[in-house]
């Protein structure tokens, strides 16, 4: 199976940026591999460490920090919240928020329910869009840089939403919280 083939069938549930360090320690370890004999296990533990730091090091997987966090948290009732709190501003499907949870879907909409009381999606539009308000409201940032900063990957969806929740488009919104 070619690389491209292989992507398209196994999309990545969260991307990880490269830079040169990730690069350069995927080229260091090809010698390990490259042996007849496999390399020491206390070797490999300190190498998957090094790519763990370096792959969050990067500014640019704030995701894959975020996921890293969460399973560092307590009980599974507080994971899913901190998963959601966490990570309610990228633009995940569900099955990836299940995921991070270390949840079935199914297992992961019946938490979400009896700890937040609604659905995930009416939950996570709202958290969205009290961010972009806040947003709106307390920085200069474009309609555009809001709506993607919240967690909208579709403008036009986010000014039709956020219309419908706080009465006013976008741009007239914050004009009238101005004065």
């Amino acid at each position: 199976m070619v690389a491209s083939q292989w992507q398209e069938t196994h999309a990545p549930v969260l991307p990880i940026e490269t830079d040169a360090t990730l690069e350069a320690f995927f080229h260091s370890m090809m010698s390990y591999f490259a042996r007849m004999q496999p390399p020491d296990r206390a070797l490999l533990e300190l190498k998957f460490r090094e790519l763990l730091l370096n792959a969050t090091a990067n500014p640019k997987n704030r995701e894959l920090q975020a996921y890293f966090c969460s399973l560092l948290k307590g009980p599974q009732a507080s994971t899913l919240r901190h998963v959601m709190e966490s990570n309610f501003c990228f633009n995940l499907s569900l099955e990836e928020y299940a995921q991070l949870c270390s949840r079935s879907l199914s297992a992961f909409k019946r938490d979400f329910q009896k700890m937040y009381g609604t659905t995930p999606g009416k939950w996570l539009l709202g958290k969205r869009l009290a961010l972009a308000g806040e947003l709106m409201r307390n920085t200069d940032k474009t309609v555009s840089e809001v709506a993607y900063e919240s967690g909208f990957e579709n403008l036009s969806h986010f000014s039709r939403v956020f219309r419908a929740h706080f009465g006013a488009p976008p741009a007239a919104w914050r004009s009238r919280q101005a004065v």
